[in-house]
């Protein structure tokens, strides 16, 4: 008789699957313009990102640097998941891809 599913493992799997997507995220933000081809991935990426990082910009909006904005939000959701919630689900239930 096996296991059966552990909660904690989808939990964590998904969230390494949003940890990659935030990533991608990110590295989409510092490219000025996207090929038409990528455009459908950058909407899905921006679809899927932007449910977490707006609450997050409503408590630090983005900090002005010159002219030009710079938008911390996707820094600490990355910080957060990467150095609070990951290792404390994750690592203790031994769930997650990583």
């Amino acid at each position: 008789m096996g296991q059966g599913i552990n909660p904690f493992g989808i939990f964590c799997t998904a969230l390494t699957i949003y940890y990659i997507i935030l990533l991608v995220r990110i590295i989409l933000s510092w490219v000025p313009s996207l090929p038409d081809a990528l455009r459908p991935v950058a909407d899905f990426v921006y679809l899927l990102t932007d449910p977490v990082l707006r609450p997050v910009r409503g408590l630090l909006p983005p900090l002005r640097i010159g002219g030009v904005g710079l938008d911390l939000s996707p820094i600490i959701v990355f910080i957060v998941i990467s150095w609070i919630i990951q290792p404390i689900v994750c690592r203790l239930t031994g769930g997650g891809l990583f």
